[in-house]
């Protein structure tokens, strides 16, 4: 039996012949050049951030800044912030009649958004289960690393201000 006839090659297939097998296959010393491209990435990358976090210092309140008044935040709720000269979301907290806590809206795990829950009475994060203690920020379970970073709320008569935490 005669095999049937194929049309002819084109020119750039017959200049520069590949096979299939091989434009898919990737030589070990190829690999290693993909891996030591990569890894110099990431160290470069981490080095840059290094760099930065110590060159460049956290943003930091000066004074006493204006966020609400009283009835705006009922019992049991909280009222979202940010700060001029900083892209970072804050919650005011307000778990009873008198107590009134503000923190960065942002997990310490992995930077997930946190929400206070009044029936729990504790900040949790949604992403990996992760849960903070309302009144002090410390992790109370899950992978968080580190406690919330909180600032003092100070109450002026009808008027919420946030401050620096004081370290006394």
């Amino acid at each position: 039996m005669k095999a049937p006839d194929r049309p002819p090659k084109p020119a750039y297939e017959v200049d520069f012949p590949i096979e299939r097998v091989e434009a898919e296959h990737v030589s070990r010393r190829e690999f290693a050049k993909f891996l030591c491209l990569v890894s110099g990435g990431m160290a470069a990358g981490t080095g840059w951030v290094a760099v930065k976090d110590r060159f460049a210092p956290p943003f930091k309140l000066s004074g006493e800044i204006h966020i609400c008044q009283t009835r705006d935040v009922p019992i049991g709720a909280t009222h979202p912030f940010s700060l001029e000269g900083t892209k970072m979301p804050f919650i005011l907290v307000r778990p009873s009649e008198d107590e009134w806590f503000a923190y960065e809206q942002k997990c310490t795990h992995l930077s997930c958004a946190v929400y206070y829950s009044p029936v729990s009475d504790r900040i949790e994060c949604p992403c990996h289960k992760g849960f903070f203690d309302v009144r002090s920020g410390r992790v109370l379970q899950g992978p968080p690393p580190r406690p919330l970073h909180r600032l003092d709320v100070v109450v002026k008569g009808d008027a919420i201000f946030v401050r620096e935490r004081s370290h006394a």
